[in-house]
């Protein structure tokens, strides 16, 4: 029986990609809620602090751990090299505040951070950025397994590595030390199958987000033409168990193979809509029944 352990993601209180959405609320609302729901862990959000002592003082405040925290990738624009300089004050906060995985995502040409382009125009790379990216991509992942921490790509929406396809493509032309972070919703969102990758690449799968997605709310945005941001506003997503998706098979297969790490509720929604502590507790909830109704064991 594989062990997991229950995290979170701030955005359910407060929005990095539209910082309207839960501007006024304090990082200290986020963390006594989420543990007041259940959670263990959180990853990391614009409101928290960025240095190891400092950080690693408010999480303990509330007996919570460091999960990851995102990094923005311009590996189409710079070398490996650079990148790994760059990547220098996330890591060493990561490291010294116990983080075991990078939540790596490549944002050169994305759009999802802007409410005026829609999905449907998304960049796709030719066959040279893509080795670029996968070559870049086995530098960096070495290096960080080397420091102890294992790079987890984030697929996303609105950026160069979304569909299912893509992300075939990128764990066929990368090495082990390139790990997948799962997330649930994003895949379903570009039309994949989280089940298929599960089961085609569980031995790289290192980390998981388990977001759920409003099928009807994704067909309106496809049909309309809408952005990423347009998708949040109008309730594209929700906690686990408050969607549409099946999360039960992929988890299973999961804990079925191995998989031990965190599942973290990641819901990018309106706080002013979806009161983020009545949500907290339903993914929450929700969560641990679906990982305990997998075959996980669940870690405090």
């Amino acid at each position: 029986m594989s062990t997991v352990r229950l995290g979170i993601n701030p955005l359910t209180w407060t929005n990095d990609d539209l910082p309207s959405l839960g501007a006024n609320t304090p990082l200290e609302t986020c963390l006594s809620e989420g543990r007041e729901a259940g959670f263990a862990g959180f990853e990391l959000g614009n409101k928290f602090p960025r240095t190891p002592e400092a950080l690693s003082a408010v999480l303990g405040q509330h007996d919570l751990a460091l999960v990851s925290g995102w990094y923005s990738a311009r590996l189409l624009e710079r070398s490996p090299e650079e990148e790994i300089e760059a990547l220098q004050g996330h890591l060493q906060l990561l490291k010294q505040c116990g983080a075991k995985v990078m939540v790596f995502c490549e944002v050169s040409r994305c759009i999802h951070g802007d409410q005026g382009v829609p999905l449907s125009r998304r960049h796709h790379l030719g066959d040279a950025d893509w080795r670029r990216l996968t070559e870049g991509l086995n530098v960096v992942g070495d290096y960080l397994k080397e420091q102890g921490v294992h790079l987890a790509y984030h697929h996303h929406l609105g950026t160069v590595v979304e569909s299912q396809e893509d992300v075939e493509r990128m764990l066929d032309n990368t090495q082990d030390c390139v790990g997948l972070l799962l997330d649930l919703g994003h895949l379903c969102g570009a039309g994949g199958d989280p089940l298929a990758i599960a089961k085609r690449y569980a031995p790289r799968v290192v980390h998981v987000h388990c977001k759920d997605v409003r099928f009807g709310v994704l067909k309106e945005l496809r049909n309309r033409d809408k952005s990423f941001l347009d998708g949040v506003l109008d309730g594209l997503f929700t906690v686990p168990g408050d969607g549409d998706i099946d999360f039960l098979p992929t988890l299973a297969h999961l804990q079925e193979t191995g998989y031990e790490g965190w599942l973290v509720v990641e819901a990018e929604q309106d706080p002013e809509v979806a009161h983020p502590l009545t949500y907290a507790r339903l993914g929450y909830r929700n969560l641990r029944g679906l990982a305990e109704a997998a075959g996980f064991r669940i870690a405090g």
